[in-house]
């Protein structure tokens, strides 16, 4: 859809995502898309655990063993930051494999003041040395089992299919034992009188076509055997999770305080400079009015037609001020038409994308349109722009919004400007505000939890 005021351009889309309900093939086939993945993880997993493995157990047995000497100390920190960065990179690749991401844990960064406080501190965080044990155990053990069969089931099932090919490169003169041939006989106690080689590419290729048709399935259950182990050692505890939660929940609350208080202020100032000061003019030439209204009703007369115009500025502005409670066009038809109306009342031209495929709660649709109409005022007034993009999105769970110019830049977070209160508004719903400024424009991008 597109509407001129500049040129504002609406797009949607909708995600393609498989329903719990689809057919079997389709969810067999989603599994053959992530297969590949899955087994360059498990092939590199095995000789990454060996590296790790080879590099940790000896620099935290020399600590251990030289704990006498202050060299020990530092031996045991190296292996604790070593498997630090070896159980990241697990995490990383498990995500690779399209496993979901696993929340990492909030490193302590000190145990006291000081240097000696900072420098040992990871010596009394348990997070490390359960990334150490992850490293020096965990990881060869599993890896070792995984691998193998891994390794076993991708030879097995592209061999059997393709044994057809490449069994006339095997040489057979003098050989007297077919496994097809073994096998029957042991299964049935009778002699089996087929040709071995027809036996043998028979039987291959049925394993073949059975092991190569259950390999997803089979990568998919090494990865979890992977995932579950990782999310038990390396990812954070329940207790580190209600920490940040409870310092977010702070950090929304004073934002939030902090962004009514400013709401409060600019709206008495607003009021003050204008309505109120309308209303004053309005008293003074209803009283003057008053007074002449016997001795020169033409003056009285034209004091009431300047105080009507007062009165119709005064209320003009009131509702103009209303709007920043709650618009009725976002009431009235949603956050799309109110996005739509703010950019036909731009002065910059706008380009809207908007791509919501869900419902989004009412507090959050209010905050939107005014971190967004703020944003697009801010385009107008100091961006020297000659269009702005505004681009807002669903992304699992969170919303995402982008107000962008291709004006001259140089906006920033100063105390007292009208980013800043954009930010401490984002900041109060849990969200998240990022700024980038040149000379080529200026880009905010907003990401906002919706539950």
């Amino acid at each position: 859809m597109s509407t001129e005021t500049g040129t504002m351009t609406t797009h949607s889309s909708t995600p393609v995502a498989i329903e719990p309900s689809a057919g079997f093939w389709v969810r067999y086939g989603e599994l053959w898309r992530s297969t590949p993945a899955e087994v360059g993880v498990l092939f590199v997993a095995f000789p990454l655990a060996v590296i790790g493995t080879s590099l940790l157990w000896p620099i935290f047995f020399a600590g251990v063993g030289l704990a006498v000497l202050i060299i020990g100390f530092f031996l045991v920190l190296a292996a604790l930051y070593v498997a630090r960065g070896y159980g990241t990179l697990t995490l990383r690749l498990l995500e690779f494999a399209g496993r979901p991401r696993i929340p990492r844990p909030q490193w302590r960064g000190r145990v006291g003041t000081g240097f000696i406080g900072k420098v040992f501190g990871p010596l009394a965080d348990g997070r490390y040395w359960l990334y150490l044990l992850d490293g020096m155990l965990a990881q060869i053990a599993v890896s070792t089992v995984t691998w193998g069969i891994m390794i076993a089931w991708v030879a097995t099932s592209l061999g059997g299919v393709t044994y057809w090919i490449w069994v006339g490169f095997i040489p057979n003169e003098g050989r007297s034992v077919w496994l097809s041939r073994v096998i029957w006989e042991w299964a049935t106690g009778t002699t089996a009188t087929f040709d071995p080689r027809v036996g043998d590419a028979v039987m291959f290729g049925i394993v073949g076509v059975i092991m190569l048709f259950t390999l997803p399935f089979v990568m998919r259950g090494l990865i979890l055997v992977h995932w579950g182990i990782a999310k038990g050692l390396l990812g954070s505890w329940s207790s580190q999770s209600l920490r940040r939660e409870v310092s977010e929940l702070s950090e929304s609350r004073a934002a939030a305080v902090a962004a009514e208080d400013r709401t409060l202020r600019r709206l008495e100032r607003d009021i003050h400079d204008g309505p109120q000061q309308g209303l004053l003019r309005l008293r003074m030439d209803i009283a003057s009015a008053q007074r002449r209204m016997h001795d020169d009703p033409d003056a009285a007369a034209r004091l009431l037609d300047e105080a009507a115009t007062t009165a119709q500025e005064s209320l003009d502005e009131l509702r103009a001020l209303s709007r920043g409670f709650a618009p009725p066009i976002l009431q009235d038809r949603g956050l799309k038409a109110a996005l739509e109306s703010l950019g036909a009342r731009s002065t910059v031209p706008v380009e809207l994308t908007y791509a919501l495929n869900r419902e989004l709660p009412s507090e959050i649709e209010r905050n939107l349109y005014f971190v967004a109409a703020e944003l697009l005022t801010n385009v107008s007034k100091h961006a020297d722009a000659s269009l702005a993009r505004v681009r807002i999105v669903v992304d699992q769970n969170t919303v995402l919004l982008s107000v962008s110019d291709n004006g001259h830049g140089g906006a920033g977070f100063a105390e007292g400007h009208g980013l800043a209160g954009i930010r401490e508004r984002v900041t109060s719903m849990r969200g998240t505000t990022q700024l980038a400024s040149s000379r080529s424009g200026t880009v905010v991008n907003i990401a906002v939890p919706i539950s």
